[in-house]
């Protein structure tokens, strides 16, 4: 039977088995029609075909360069005939007054001088200013600047300090009004002066300052709501009538950002409620509960420790005037004498304390009308946490400034003796 399969088998099936059976591997069949070889015509043909497509390439490459030049130079040219439209150009038409805000980006900074017209777009400015340390630290206050001018030249005059306005900077101790010194005659500028001369500011050629006269009339005038009087000092506001000498003390000792363009209304008001705020924070309203005061009392204690004393007698000074408080004594302090004379001295004469004002408290038992003058923080926090102490007398006693405290009124008498000995006084307090 297996013979006759094999002779059954076709031939080729009997060679797959002999190659299996020997086991080599048979020899691979070629697969469609044998290669033809091509003719040097057509050689010459594929040849020029492939230089064909070889040029064609270069020329799309030579196209393209020729057209992305084009497109830059092109791009430039409108540039500067319509990328002029986002700036202006030149030195500006007219002086302007700009605020910047605190916190203010330079973002906000640009869109603020794009709405007065100063530049053209708020993009330019962004800009020019960028990577700018004099803008990206830019103090908040009032700028000088100009119309119509180039952003560059925009972010230059923020950055110039020349072009900062209407900075104010109030001492301690400072009063409304301007004071004299009896000796030497120098005049100390008083906060209605000072204010004045930081509205100072020169708009193309013309400059304008808010008049002293006109702040004197405001104080004196506008409603105590209008003015913005915090509501504990709204009555002894009222009390004063119409003396600008009402609002002494409400505007405290620091650096303020004043409007040069704005009314004198409205720059008392913003120095006033800024205070305000300012002495809420010191404590002032909390603290006069807890001692059984009103703030406003407070703060006139403040007032003449401040200019009674130096800082390192505040809380001694602040404790005599408690106690003689206290015991309904006179307070007699040559400050509050001269305080309406607009003056700065030491001792009064007799004609000087015989004369009855709202602030003489030689004549009146009990605290002034008003502050005699905008105290500082030292002499605040004096006047609120007053050092322990029984003393019903004080008195400078030399040039060092050393001050003497007593209870006792002949030793009182004794240290009055060494002041006028060392020069201090000229007649006893």
């Amino acid at each position: 039977m297996r013979e006759e399969r094999e002779r059954a088998a076709p031939p080729s099936d009997r060679k797959r088995g002999e190659a299996g059976r020997s086991g080599s591997r048979a020899a691979p069949e070629a697969v469609g029609p044998p290669r033809r070889v091509r003719s040097r015509a057509e050689r010459l043909r594929a040849e020029r075909g492939r230089r064909r497509r070889r040029l064609v390439s270069g020329l799309a490459t030579a196209v393209l360069v020729v057209v992305v030049v084009a497109a830059v130079f092109i791009g430039s040219k409108l540039w500067h005939m319509f990328g002029s439209q986002n700036d202006y150009r030149g030195s500006g038409k007219q002086d302007v007054v700009i605020q910047v805000h605190a916190g203010d980006s330079t973002t906000e900074i640009g869109e603020t001088l794009h709405d007065v017209g100063v530049v053209r777009t708020v993009r330019a400015f962004v800009d020019a200013a960028h990577g700018n340390a004099a803008i990206s630290s830019i103090q908040p206050g009032y700028y000088r600047m100009r119309t119509e001018i180039p952003a560059s030249s925009a972010v230059q005059r923020l950055a110039d300090p020349n072009s900062r306005v209407g900075r104010l900077v109030i001492p301690e101790g400072r009063q409304l009004d301007d004071t004299t010194d009896v000796k030497t005659n120098a005049v100390t500028p008083g906060i209605f002066t000072l204010i004045s001369r930081a509205t100072c500011v020169d708009l193309d050629g013309d400059k304008h300052c808010v008049p002293v006269n006109d702040l004197r009339a405001a104080a004196a005038s506008t409603p105590p709501a209008l003015l913005e009087v915090p509501g504990w000092a709204v009555d002894p506001v009222n009390r004063m009538g119409s003396d600008h000498r009402r609002i002494e003390g409400l505007i405290a000792p620091g650096t303020f950002n004043v409007n040069p363009s704005a009314s004198p209304q409205k720059i008392l008001s913003t120095l006033i409620s800024s205070s305000a705020v300012d002495y809420v924070k010191s404590g002032l309203v909390d603290t006069a509960k807890t001692m059984n005061m009103s703030s406003y009392d407070v703060l006139v204690v403040a007032s003449l420790v401040q200019r009674e004393a130096k800082p390192q007698d505040f809380p001694k000074v602040a404790r005599v005037i408690y106690n003689r408080l206290a015991e309904h004594r006179t307070l007699e302090f040559d400050s509050t004498v001269n305080y309406p004379l607009d003056r700065r001295e030491v001792a009064t004469t007799d004609a000087d304390r015989a004369q009855p004002t709202a602030w003489n408290t030689y004549l009146s038992e009990g605290l002034p009308e008003t502050p005699i003058c905008s105290p500082g923080t030292d002499a605040l926090s004096a006047a609120e946490h007053p050092e322990p102490g029984d003393w019903l007398y004080f008195v400078t006693i030399d040039a060092q400034g050393t001050t003497l405290f007593t209870r006792d009124y002949q030793q009182h008498l004794a240290n009055i003796e060494l002041a006028q000995h060392n020069g201090v006084l000229d007649s006893a307090r």
